[in-house]
């Protein structure tokens, strides 16, 4: 079954087989996002699904017997060799002396090893996969891959998949046919496979478990060829003329028909070059074949998957070139960033360059200049800045000096006054050290950022342990003199009560607006003398000598402590233990009570204001810059020292793994960029 098209089509089809095996040979990592084209045989067990394939090479080399035969995908390439090419070297598999020395197979798991006895090649197919799965019908996703070289097969790449099953059987897995569905859609579904889909000719086209399959990837038929086995035992009188003609269910790729060996014919070890003369006879003589025979069989279907393969590599090779290359500029960064293949350098430099990075992103996240800013969230600078103008602004502005239930005395003096606004002002304290709390955690939050996000402290955990230590401490001792700046600030607005201030509204203004108010309400309702209980007070009120103004600045509201006593008014009695106040107020007493909180919802907005103004900025002073500017010379005293250095640049095994696996993947692509660089000479 030699063929003149062997130069080109074994040189294009090589590069994929190439391919196949670099990727095979450290795992599919670096194999990523690259679809190698491939031709995959699908189809139920009872198919003929290897038949094909054996007739196609030649040989009995596959598995034969009951139940699941095919349990992990075999990567079958074929490439063309002359006669007389064979070679020497290597390891001779063969125990058959009248083995054909021009065609022998190789494993890509044995290297070196050539299989001139292809019964030895089926006894290592089960040896391998039962090493992998088990003696027991469990299946793998983990290919074999089988290189059988000959002058008598056209160069083409095959994957056998496992056959199709809908009922477990002895000690098949109970969901063992959604394992092979899964296994099978993982292959069929990638744009860069062509589907040969195997149907019985003598079962309903529409029932093919094959065929239902790839439609469901390939809905248009656009990359799937039929292949209908069995032609042979179809009831007389019928044929597949109308399948082949794409009457029933079109395929853009087409159908063959093919003639198998039957089961009495394999235990009969009827030679497969014997199966093939018969299976000309047949299309030859048969009334509906025999003007199409050219067109039917093995050899024919041979050629046809490798014309269709060899023009499906072309189209894709530019593809997988830009693929490959992006793999190995994206694994090329990768290792660089994990210090490059040998993973050496001056330790001192390493730990000089990262507390540079490091403090340099640092300064950049506070400032808000970072080229990663998002504008669906807040970071860095910019959370700190909510803290102060947000969560601090609002919170101080929320404090209300009477939302705890106290009332301001009647009669109260300049002393009462100050000891309520003091009172008040030390409620500043616990937000405004709630701020310093929250800005010290939005460093925290940096840190962990600038941690996570900074290569070099994945691959020296001791470093990125050490780094984060220093910082916090860093950060927990800036804290003290914050803490304590913020406490002297509240402490020295309740120290000295400034009722000068320019914007204090001043006990004056404060009547008049109380006054002004007061006048603006309805009058009260008339209160009857005899039951009224104010009307005592309203009289002895009544005989309260006036005073002239008192110059000082409670004197226009404040009643005076004490006062003249008059001749013949008798000893007041002690006032009683228990002082119950009034039911209400009388209207000078709530005219009074009015002024006092004026007043002191005068000063207090004054003070709540300078603390809004002030605490950011003893905060932003003593912790935040404090941080940007000093934190760089505290992390070179702390980690810039000789005896410490080889401890902090001590690889985790993650990262001198992970260098390991980064190297074989560049080595492969370098490879797979080589063949596919070279094929577009051919």
């Amino acid at each position: 079954m030699a063929s003149s098209t062997a130069g080109l089509g074994t040189e294009i089809v090589g590069v994929i087989n190439k391919l196949q095996d670099v990727f095979t040979s450290i795992g599919t990592q670096a194999q990523g996002n690259i679809d190698l084209p491939q031709i995959c045989v699908l189809g139920s067990q009872s198919s003929g699904k290897s038949s094909v394939l054996e007739n196609i090479v030649g040989r009995d080399f596959l598995p034969r017997g009951t139940g699941i035969v095919t349990r992990r995908p075999l990567v079958l390439q074929l490439i063309n060799k002359p006669a007389g090419t064979n070679g020497t070297n290597g390891v001779d598999r063969t125990s058959d002396s009248k083995a054909n020395v021009d065609e022998w197979g190789e494993f890509l798991h044995l290297p070196g090893d050539k299989f001139y006895d292809f019964h030895k090649i089926r006894d290592e197919i089960v040896r391998d996969t039962e090493a992998k799965t088990g003696k027991n019908a469990g299946i793998s996703p983990q290919p074999i891959n089988l290189r059988i070289y000959s002058p008598n097969v056209l160069t083409l790449t095959l994957v056998d998949l496992p056959g199709l099953t809908k009922v477990p059987v002895g000690d098949q897995p109970r969901d063992i046919e959604k394992q092979i569905r899964d296994m099978l859609l993982k292959y069929i579904s990638k744009p860069a496979c062509i589907i040969l889909a195997v149907t019985a000719a003598n079962t309903d086209l529409a029932n093919s478990d094959g065929l239902k399959m790839a439609r469901e990837v390939d809905p248009e038929g656009t990359r799937t060829i039929g292949v209908l086995t069995k032609v042979d035992l179809m009831d007389k009188g019928t044929d597949v003329v109308d399948i082949l003609a794409g009457r029933i269910i079109p395929l853009r790729l087409g159908y063959v028909p093919v003639v198998n060996r039957g089961q009495r014919d394999i235990e009969q070890n009827k030679a497969i070059s014997a199966a093939l003369d018969n299976e000309r006879e047949f299309f030859e003589n048969h009334p509906s074949y025999k003007g199409k025979a050219q067109f039917c069989g093995t050899p024919f279907l041979a050629r046809k998957l490798n014309m269709i393969l060899m023009h499906h590599i072309r189209a894709t090779l530019p593809d997988i070139k830009n693929r490959i290359q992006q793999n190995l500029q994206k694994y090329n960064t990768e290792l660089m960033s994990l210090g490059g293949p040998l993973g050496d350098g001056n330790s001192g430099n390493i730990v000089l360059s990262v507390i540079t990075e490091f403090t340099s992103e640092f300064r950049t996240t506070i400032d808000g200049n970072s080229n990663e800013l998002s504008s669906n969230e807040l970071s860095g600078g910019a959370r700190i800045s909510f803290v102060f103008h947000e969560l601090f602004n609002n919170g101080i502005k929320s404090i209300d000096p009477f939302d705890q239930g106290s009332t301001p005395a009647l009669f109260v003096g300049t002393a009462a006054f100050e000891v309520i606004v003091k009172k008040q002002i030390k409620r500043l304290e616990d937000p405004s050290l709630k701020c310093c709390q929250l800005v010290y955690d939005e460093l925290i939050r940096i840190l962990g950022q600038l941690l996570g996000k900074i290569q070099a402290f994945r691959r020296y955990p001791a470093l990125r342990e050490r780094f984060n230590s220093v910082v916090v401490n860093f950060f927990k001792n800036a804290m003290n003199p914050t803490n304590k700046l913020v406490l002297d600030m509240v402490a020295m607005q309740s120290c000295y009560v400034n009722t000068t201030h320019p914007d204090f509204i001043g006990g004056h203004r404060a009547c008049k607006i109380s006054y002004s108010s007061a006048a603006s309400k309805p009058p009260p309702a008339p209160v009857d003398p005899k039951n009224s209980r104010a009307n005592v007070n309203n009289n002895k009120d009544l005989d309260v000598e006036v005073k002239k103004e008192d110059p000082g600045f409670f004197g226009s509201f404040f009643a005076q402590k004490g006062g003249p006593k008059k001749k013949g008014v008798a000893a007041m009695e002690a006032p009683p233990p228990t002082i119950r106040p009034q039911n209400e107020l009388n209207e000078r007493e709530t005219m009074e009570t009015e002024v006092i909180k004026l007043l002191i919802h005068s000063y207090f907005n004054i003070v709540k204001r300078e603390m809004i103004d002030m605490v950011p900025k003893a905060i932003s002073l003593t912790l935040v810059n404090h941080s940007k500017e000093n934190l760089q010379r505290e992390l070179l005293q702390e980690l810039y020292k000789p005896e410490v250095l080889d401890e902090l640049l001590k690889e985790s095994d993650y990262v001198v793994s992970r260098r390991k696996e980064l190297l074989q993947m560049v080595t492969a692509l370098n490879k797979a960029e080589e063949y596919v660089t070279f094929s577009f000479f051919y």
